[in-house]
């Protein structure tokens, strides 16, 4: 897709984690110890069993919350508000992230895996809060994660989106995939990590490839 086509866009939709900020923040590595800690609190397992049952959970289940829900009944609230307890100053305040998401036109939203309560947090952060019109997070979602393709359509459908005006900006590859299906235009945040990466060279369903979000907003704006 050519880059005018985004002049189509009036919906901007935007993953949280290792997409608004650098994944180098590594702000997940927090996250990860934080469910690991919880889950041998909650299950009364030594660390190294609590984290080999979080790997296998979430590649089971896509999320560990979900596993953790589906095969030993945790609330996920308390989940939630325990692992996204984080310290988020490695997040460095954007005033050029901010300018550059003002100037898009149209609606702002979020879309994370991750909760509401944890995007304030980032965006507060970052101080792009008021830029957003809402967060669509795992609750939303119905505790379905990315990328099972129901929460997509969630999300379009109590947005009122129409796919064909929206772009959505991710650094997982593979959350792309509904996205594209559905029409949307998509955007690869290029990252570091490995497992971000899944599913990059499959399929036609990345439109956009860009190594930094800031540098592809603002040459993004129409």
């Amino acid at each position: 897709m050519s880059a005018s086509a985004l002049d189509q866009i009036s919906v901007w939709i935007f993953d949280l984690d290792n997409t608004l900020y650098p994944a180098s923040c590594n702000l997940f590595a927090q996250v990860s110890a934080r469910i690991t800690d919880y889950i041998a609190r909650r299950l009364d397992l030594p660390a190294d069993q609590a984290r080999a049952l979080q790997k296998r959970l979430f590649l089971k289940h896509g999320t560990t919350l979900r596993g953790l829900m589906n095969d030993y009944h945790v609330d996920p609230t308390e989940f939630l508000d325990y692992v996204h307890t984080i310290d988020v100053s490695p997040v460095t305040p954007s005033e050029r992230l901010a300018a550059a998401l003002s100037a898009l036109p149209g609606r702002r939203l979020i879309y994370t895996n991750g909760s509401v309560a944890h995007a304030r947090q980032v965006t507060d952060r970052l101080g792009i809060t008021a830029l957003f019109e809402d967060v669509f997070d795992i609750v939303a979602a119905n505790y379905i994660p990315k990328p099972a393709p129901q929460p997509y359509r969630q999300l379009l459908d109590r947005y009122a989106i129409v796919p064909q005006e929206a772009c959505m900006v991710e650094d997982m590859a593979c959350n792309l995939v509904p996205a594209h299906a559905l029409g949307m235009t998509t955007t690869w945040i290029r990252s570091t990590i490995d497992w971000a990466s899944a599913g990059a060279d499959s399929g036609d369903h990345i439109d956009h490839v860009a190594d930094n979000l800031v540098d592809w907003l603002e040459t993004a704006t129409p």
